[in-house]
């Protein structure tokens, strides 16, 4: 089982995300400063699995930070949102048929870093 199994159903055992496991996931997943595919699309099933729930405030900043890392610092097209990361994107927010406030900060953010905000994010 992986590092990020193992944190997934560590989190996922009472149904929020506490302090000290956003401590723990942004240690793991900042850990080589680079967050890849597997990590973003893990980050997104923990909030799929918490969205509305008792989380820790910080939970959203852990998303967002980690989200906005994936998108805009590629190697592929720095500092912009591609098609291809445009599609994924809008593919994983509508994934479980609801815009949270954790999905919507992200895409402020993303808006306001952005070189380019691809309209199909203007949800």
């Amino acid at each position: 089982m992986s590092k990020l199994d193992e944190l997934k159903k560590s989190i996922l055992a009472n149904g929020v995300i506490d302090k000290d496991e956003i401590a723990e996931l942004r240690k793991v997943l900042f850990a080589d400063g680079i967050i890849d595919k597997e990590e973003a699309e893990f980050v997104f099933e923990l909030n799929d699995a918490v969205s509305g729930k008792n989380n820790d405030a910080s939970w959203q900043t852990l998303f967002v930070d980690a989200i906005s890392s994936y998108l805009l610092e590629d190697e592929i097209s720095p500092g912009e949102i591609d098609d291809e990361e445009a599609n994924w994107l809008l593919a994983k927010i509508q994934g479980d048929g609801n815009l949270d406030a954790t999905e919507k900060a992200l895409l402020a953010n993303l808006k306001a870093k952005a070189k380019n905000f691809p309209a199909m994010l203007n949800l």
